[in-house]
């Protein structure tokens, strides 16, 4: 393998990382509120695929791709109000299996509304134009990605650190009912982080949907679980951890595919998993809790 080629392959995995960082921020920081595992999130991220396939149908890319992340936006923040906030004060167990539920009603809603088959997923012109540098060439989405990806989750921590609403987010992280005794709308904040996870798949949906061109109502399954796999690996709750553990997560699966052992890439994501479990519970970039008594 030359050094170009090599080159070429860091830079797919990185980019392919990008978009496995923007939907694993959104596993990450509704654990890091709610403690659960938004199983429905990878199905978001579908459903964002065949809102641009609409989209583009009827307007051009520069109303489709802000009306998309609406969209998906709305749709992030109503399936919270639906489906999570009526068990706000039910057991953990009951909000998971409700996540579950989710999950199965956008895959089912999907295949019944749009049918199993593959659907094309649309051109955006200036996404698929090839660029340049040096003897590295690319579509301008591949380049733009990681780009992307660093500068939304930078946007993201000043959000989370420099703001009122990111204060609120960061109390009722670390105490839940000490954030409600003192006042903070509780139901708002999650709220708010919901439609911020919806969003960043949103994004995430098109920068990786722009390369692989179909989309069906299974779409969303396993990427959701390679990203669910990210947010463990550079620690669950930590937006920096999630972004690293996508593109950790991107570049392990392009180099597998691109050494020949493409049938083993999945399982590698897995084992990936199963090796921090045992080793590093709490990720690379978690921190220890204790639990009060």
């Amino acid at each position: 393998m030359t050094l170009t080629t090599f080159l070429q392959h860091c830079l797919t995995g990185i980019s392919l990382g990008g978009a496995y960082a923007l939907i694993a921020i959104g596993y990450t920081m509704v654990y890091g509120i709610l403690r659960l595992i938004n199983f429905a999130h990878g199905d978001i991220f579908m459903m964002a695929g065949y809102f641009m396939i609409f989209a583009l149908a009827s307007f051009p890319w520069q109303i489709a791709i802000p009306l998309v992340i609406v969209l998906t936006f709305l749709l992030g923040a109503g399936i919270e109000r639906a489906a999570y906030k009526p068990l706000r004060n039910a057991p953990r167990m009951s909000i998971m299996i409700s996540a579950i539920g989710v999950s199965y009603l956008l895959q089912n809603l999907a295949t019944y509304l749009f049918t199993a088959l593959p659907r094309a997923y649309p051109e955006i012109p200036f996404l698929k134009h090839i660029f340049r540098i040096g003897e590295l060439s690319s579509s301008l989405v591949t380049f733009i990605t990681p780009i992307l990806s660093v500068v939304l989750v930078v946007l993201l921590m000043l959000l989370i650190n420099h703001t009122k609403v990111g204060m609120a987010m960061r109390a009722v992280s670390k105490d839940f009912e000490t954030a409600k005794l003192m006042g903070i709308r509780i139901n708002t904040v999650i709220s708010v982080t919901f439609a911020i996870g919806s969003t960043l798949a949103a994004v995430g949906s098109i920068l990786y949907f722009t390369d692989r061109m179909s989309v069906t109502p299974f779409s969303g399954t396993l990427p959701g679980l390679k990203c669910f796999v990210a947010a463990v690996l550079g620690g669950i709750g930590s937006v920096p951890g999630a972004m690293v553990g996508g593109f950790l997560i991107g570049l392990s699966e392009t180099m597998l595919v691109a050494f020949g052992y493409s049938t083993f890439s999945d399982a590698f994501t897995f084992l990936l998993l199963i090796i921090m479990l045992l080793f590093r519970p709490t990720g690379l970039f978690g921190e220890k809790t204790t639990d009060k008594v």
